[in-house]
């Protein structure tokens, strides 16, 4: 069944990944403009992915994002996740796992308007679903996450009141185009992007039912089998989940900048 879902899934890749874009570079301006809010920043995200094989099917997986305001100079946000992936055929993969995030004030119209950041604990699980078009190889990815959002005390705001618990659902489709032969070699550069649709559900979401979307393309290059180092443009938009508080209007982030990544992998298996 989960062949079957992932050969309807990757048949109809392409159309996906040309709507999200859309979505994403949409000139938010345009619709409503005199309703909503624009709060530009430069980003700079600072990114380690670990993917460390445990046995045949199993891997530990690592992250650590580094998110900066103004490129470099200032705190957006951190997140720290710990999870496990399983590998149940070669083109799916499940996986689970916890994060620990913080976001700081920052913008225009910072969400922890009280001068103090705020953290967030969430759970995960995802499917991953893997094709291959000749050089280009895309995987698509739905994770539904658990989030419990710290909502700070009025009286202390360094004190955490009560957590505020949200669903949210992510969809990713991801691409690697090989540059100089059928795959990815080391010592090779390669094209790589990803866009990514994030919906908030359930109680609490109120109208912050569309929560942002990512769009980010660069070029990656592979030193060996376990280290590629990748460099894309990244464009975030975010919908704030409270109006402002003076107009009453609906904040939209809009943050472009870049996104440096390592991505590394172990394996500790046992050699036989």
């Amino acid at each position: 069944m989960a062949q079957r879902f992932c050969m309807t899934l990757t048949s109809t890749g392409f159309r996906w990944l040309v709507l999200l874009t859309l979505l994403g570079t949409l000139p938010i301006d345009g619709f409503g403009q005199r309703q909503r809010l624009l709060d530009h920043n430069a980003i700079g995200w600072y990114v380690y992915n670990g993917d460390h094989k445990l046995t045949q099917r199993w891997t530990l997986h690592t992250e650590y994002q580094w998110r900066r305001i103004d490129l470099i100079r200032s705190w957006q946000q951190s997140l720290a996740r710990l999870g496990v992936n399983y590998k149940s055929s070669d083109r799916v993969k499940l996986g689970a796992g916890y994060t620990y995030f913080t976001t700081f004030p920052y913008g225009g119209y910072p969400q922890a308007d009280l001068g103090v950041p705020y953290s967030e604990h969430r759970l995960h699980q995802d499917v991953s679903l893997s094709e291959t078009y000749g050089r280009l190889s895309l995987t698509h990815r739905i994770r539904l996450e658990q989030r419990w959002l710290a909502q700070l005390a009025d009286d202390n705001p360094r004190r955490t009141a009560s957590w505020e618990f949200q669903n949210r659902v992510r969809y990713q489709i991801a691409g690697e185009l090989a540059l100089n032969g059928p795959t990815v070699d080391d010592g090779e550069l390669y094209i790589n992007f990803f866009d990514e649709l994030f919906i908030g559900f359930g109680k609490n979401v109120g109208e912050n039912i569309y929560n942002q979307n990512r769009i980010s393309a660069g070029l990656g290059y592979q030193v060996n089998d376990g280290l590629q180092i990748e460099l894309n443009a990244l464009n975030q938009v975010v919908q704030h989940a409270d109006l402002d508080p003076v107009s009453g209007r609906p904040v939209f982030e809009v943050n472009n900048g870049f996104r440096l990544t390592i991505n590394h992998a172990l394996d500790f298996r046992k050699k036989r």
